[in-house]
């Protein structure tokens, strides 16, 4: 019975492989109710997992649905994977599957929507007209052999108990422990059959875990417990007390990241994190010889346009606009109001309260605040003055898109209370670092 299996959770006891693969069924087929199921995931915050339990939780998620297999279907390349614990404005994911693509990899992305005050790669592919996120395992296949790369959500077939198990952490202050986070980035990643894994474990203010120390915690917990699977991982921490790209809403994303793959000057920071990202896994899988020769790889790759058709082909295959590298503003959807957020005074971006700034776009409507809340792609922030910049009174911090005015203009009070002016320029901490 789960309320058994709750119960001793909840007092501390250890779930036995039978109890897990029990429960993990339970959230697949929905005998375990959306009560059970929360008060499971709290009992996990407060009580924890042991490292082997943690384990057995991941593999009965996994086998929830179905298991890939690529090189049993004749995909001759390494299969690579990258997660992102979640940030505000991270965006990596729709430019670095393609690139990697472009460099004679395959890349099964299977990502998640918006956790908390963090956006959601799912959610922002959902803004793209006719794009079937969730989409049948044949499906997959085909967009894999046209483009090399498919970014898809956990449906019914692809670890389904985490797709349930997701949404009721977000809306149950269960998104930031640490075994449930374990388990729920590697069951997917294990249901997609990858030969080698990145991990970007995000902190600071835009991050689920702001604090680096749980950082390299939850990356090392990861790392372990893909070992034991015979999965290769590599765990990048990057700071995120500031957005990572220079938007934040679903659309608005989307837009900024064809910018990018059509070769329009991208943000340095997101660029940065993108290279020594994908970087790492060139290396795991044998496509290149030293980091330099992986980044030089992948740079040509978005610099000579392969990696842009990579992403228009997947697009395409998965039912989206053909025409959407050439006409974005035709498919992705605006807001009717556009309000800018001014700064107060001269000086330079000191500090940026990052949560503040996703949680605005949450507020617009850019973001769920329970598993059946309808996001509206098209709200969001723009042109976000990074940390640093040097601002004259009046001067751009950020464009708010919403609807009505009055939501506009809430969202530029959010901006300008969240960006701290000083008079001097911060010191930039530390963007990128190993763990080892």
């Amino acid at each position: 019975m789960p309320q058994e299996a709750i119960r001793t959770k909840r007092n501390g006891g250890r779930l036995s492989r039978q109890d897990l693969v029990a429960l993990a069924r339970g959230l697949a087929d929905g005998t375990l109710s959306d009560a059970q199921a929360g008060a499971l995931a709290m009992a996990i915050y407060f009580k924890g997992m042991q490292a082997d339990e943690c384990s057995e939780l991941t593999l009965a998620m996994r086998d929830s649905g179905q298991v890939f297999d690529w090189k049993g279907e004749g995909f001759n390349g390494p299969v690579l994977d990258k997660h992102s614990t979640g940030g505000v404005g991270d965006l990596v994911s729709l430019v670095l599957g393609p690139m990697l693509a472009a460099c004679g990899a395959f890349v099964p992305l299977i990502v998640g929507r918006g956790l908390a005050h963090t956006g959601g790669t799912l959610d922002k592919l959902d803004s793209i007209p006719g794009y079937q996120s969730r989409t049948s395992p044949d499906r997959i296949r085909r967009a894999m052999r046209e483009a090399g790369v498919a970014m898809i959500g956990a449906g019914d077939e692809i670890a389904p108990a985490d797709r349930r198990l997701y949404a009721i952490r977000d809306v149950t202050a269960t998104v930031d422990c640490i075994p449930l986070i374990v388990a729920s980035i590697l069951s997917k990643k294990l249901a997609a059959g990858a030969d080698a894994l990145v991990l970007d474990v995000k902190y600071g203010s835009g991050a689920v875990l702001t604090d680096p120390v749980r950082g390299r915690e939850l990356a090392r917990h990861i790392i372990e417990t893909a070992a034991a699977a015979g999965l290769p991982v590599v765990a990048l921490l990057t700071d995120m007390s500031e957005p990572l790209a220079r938007s934040a809403g679903n659309a608005l994303e989307i837009r900024e990241a064809i910018a990018m793959l059509r070769g329009e000057s991208p943000d340095p920071r997101l660029l940065e994190v993108t290279l020594a990202l994908g970087a790492e896994l060139m290396l795991l899988a044998g496509l290149a010889a030293n980091a330099g020769a992986a980044r030089e790889a992948l740079q040509k790759a978005l610099a000579g346009g392969a990696a842009v058709e990579r992403f228009a082909r997947m697009v395409a295959s998965l039912g989206g606009p053909a025409d959407l590298i050439e006409r974005p503003d035709a498919y992705l959807a605006t807001a009717p109001v556009v309000v800018e957020a001014r700064a107060a005074r001269d000086g330079f971006i000191a500090a940026i309260d990052t949560r503040a700034i996703g949680l605005t776009v949450v507020v617009l409507g850019g973001g769920r605040t329970r598993p059946d809340h309808a996001i509206d792609p098209a709200v969001g922030l723009d042109r976000l003055a990074p940390r640093g910049a040097r601002v004259r009174c009046g001067g751009l911090l950020a464009r708010g898109h919403a609807a009505p005015r009055e939501a506009a203009e809430g969202a530029v009070e959010a901006v300008q209370g969240a960006d701290s002016i000083g008079d001097i320029a911060p010191p930039i901490p530390l963007l990128v670092e190993r763990v080892q």
